[in-house]
């Protein structure tokens, strides 16, 4: 008997893994604590399995619209399993597809071992709040948490606007209406431009793609909305030098001083290899704008920001990547293999290191 698309997925589930992938002439492989493994017990897949596999969890529209763009994010639930993200696209002429994990359930925060102060952003009436990374690096769940938190104390009209949707969020407190581009909306830009008509207090738009959704964002912030977002990047600079480098250079001194006044903080996450091998860790850099900051924006004087941040950890709560690597590594929770690995400086980070253990 052919192998399910459910029987992989009930693989990742108890294997502890993230991530399924599908692809011609490879046995389908399971990421687990970062790196794919074959199942070598399913057999090499041939262009037709993947195609049965990927297929019998699109609808027929999904179908089409995957033959005419040659690729499809999309997302689905198996009941009683787990909510699944996937991608599927072509390559070489066949059909392949990467499947992320995404629990039913939605973590509590303070069990992802995030510094505290990330909860407060939960707490804020207004302001924009972006959680930034590389792909797989938890930015969705750390979102969940925060807009779970919401949910659950106050009385508000939560959107959240997401390609595809991820994580199902009850109506508690919160009315949470939740829209998906390509089903419900043509466009992240589109959907937050008519979300500022639907009486929102809060709006979540799953990345910040494009200059229009980005000043659509920035609009929605500084009219009194609390919007949180994600960027593929990995520091809060480089985050700020992205949205403004979107625009023309006439524009630019305009999206700087929006993005100073309606920025509450941004929050980098990385995810490392523990140290006993049971998972991964996050390493996480937190970055709230202070006056002087602020100021700096305004000014485009962004690299004088992270000696700011260096010593601005007992003020506001703000932790650079290196101070979160080498607390990790004095835990005992990374090697400094890995530490070293993500860290944007290394001789900063040893120095760290040595503070720490003295301290």
């Amino acid at each position: 008997m052919a192998v399910s698309i459910t029987d992989l997925l009930k693989e990742v589930i108890e294997r502890g893994a993230s991530d399924l992938h599908l692809a011609p002439g490879s046995p389908p492989r399971l990421r687990l604590v970062g790196e794919l493994i074959p199942l070598t017990e399913y057999g090499v897949l041939t262009p037709s399995d993947t195609k049965r596999l990927i297929y019998s969890v699109l609808t027929d529209i999904q179908k089409k619209r995957l033959e005419e763009d040659l690729e499809l994010d999309f997302s689905f639930g198996i009941k009683g399993i787990a909510r699944f993200r996937g991608n599927a696209y072509f390559q070489r002429g066949t059909l392949a597809a990467a499947f992320r994990l995404i629990p039913f359930d939605i973590p509590e925060f303070k069990s992802l071992g995030l510094p505290s102060v990330i909860e407060t952003f939960a707490h804020k009436d207004k302001g924009l709040i972006l959680v930034t990374g590389p792909t797989g690096s938890g930015k969705s769940t750390t979102l969940a948490s925060l807009i779970n938190i919401i949910n659950h104390t106050y009385h508000y009209h939560i959107i959240t606007i997401e390609d595809p949707i991820e994580f199902i969020y009850d109506h508690d407190k919160c009315l949470v209406t939740q829209r998906e581009l390509g089903s419900d909306t043509k466009s992240f830009a589109r959907a937050l431009r008519a979300a500022l008509r639907e009486d929102p207090d809060v709006i979540l738009v799953g990345e910040m793609r494009d200059p229009e959704t980005i000043e659509a964002a920035l609009t929605a912030a500084e009219t009194g909305h609390l919007v949180f977002s994600t960027l593929h990047t990995n520091s809060a600079v480089e985050t700020i030098n992205r949205i403004v480098d979107v625009f023309p250079a006439e524009k630019q001194a305009q999206i700087r001083t929006q993005l100073s006044f309606v920025l509450i903080g941004t929050v980098a996450q990385k995810l490392l290899k523990r140290k006993d091998g049971r998972g991964r860790v996050a390493a996480v850099e937190v970055f709230i704008p202070t006056p002087a900051i602020r100021n700096l924006i305004r000014e485009n004087k962004l690299h004088q920001i992270y000696s700011m941040m260096q010593t601005g950890q007992s003020q506001t709560g703000m932790v650079t990547m290196n101070q979160s690597l080498a607390k990790l590594y004095v835990e005992g929770k990374i090697d400094l293999e890995e530490a070293k690995r993500v860290s944007p400086d290394t001789k900063e980070l040893e120095s760290l290191i040595r503070s720490f253990s003295k301290g």
